[in-house]
C-alpha cells in the first residue's frame, strides 16, 4: 500500500511540474529549433540569402507573430490556451502554429454557438 501511495503522490508531482502553470499568459517559446530547421531546408543558399539570413528573418517572423497573438488572447478560452500551448512544448515549437491551433479552435467554437 505504501508503494502504491509514493507512485501515486510521484505521478502528481511530475503531472504539476509538467504542466503549464499560467495557460492564460502568452508562452515564451523557443522558435530556434524550429527556425534553424527551415534555414537548413534552404534549396539554394545563394537565391534566399543563405541560411544566416532565413534564420534571422524566421525569428523576425515568429516574433511578429507572437505580437499579434498577444492582440488576439483574449478571444482564446482557457481550454483552447490550454490544449495549443500543450501541443507547442515539444521541441519545434512555434507561434505560427499556435495562432493556427489557436484561431482553429476559436473558429469552431464560435460556428459551434452559430455564430
Amino acid at each position: 500500500m505504501r508503494v502504491l501511495w509514493i507512485a501515486l503522490v510521484s505521478a502528481m508531482i511530475v503531472l504539476l511540474v509538467a504542466w503549464p502553470t499560467h495557460p492564460q499568459s502568452i508562452p515564451n517559446l523557443n522558435v530556434k529549433p524550429v527556425c534553424r530547421g527551415i534555414a537548413q531546408q534552404a534549396l539554394n543558399p545563394s537565391e534566399t540569402g543563405g541560411p544566416d539570413l532565413t534564420f534571422t528573418a524566421c525569428v523576425k517572423n515568429e516574433q511578429a507573430t507572437r505580437a499579434k497573438l498577444a492582440g488576439e488572447w483574449s478571444t482564446f478560452s482557457r481550454s483552447e490556451k490550454t490544449n495549443c500551448i500543450g501541443e507547442q512544448m515539444g521541441a519545434l515549437a512555434s507561434y505560427t502554429d499556435l495562432i493556427s491551433c489557436l484561431e482553429m479552435a476559436r473558429d469552431a467554437r464560435q460556428l459551434s454557438r452559430g455564430k
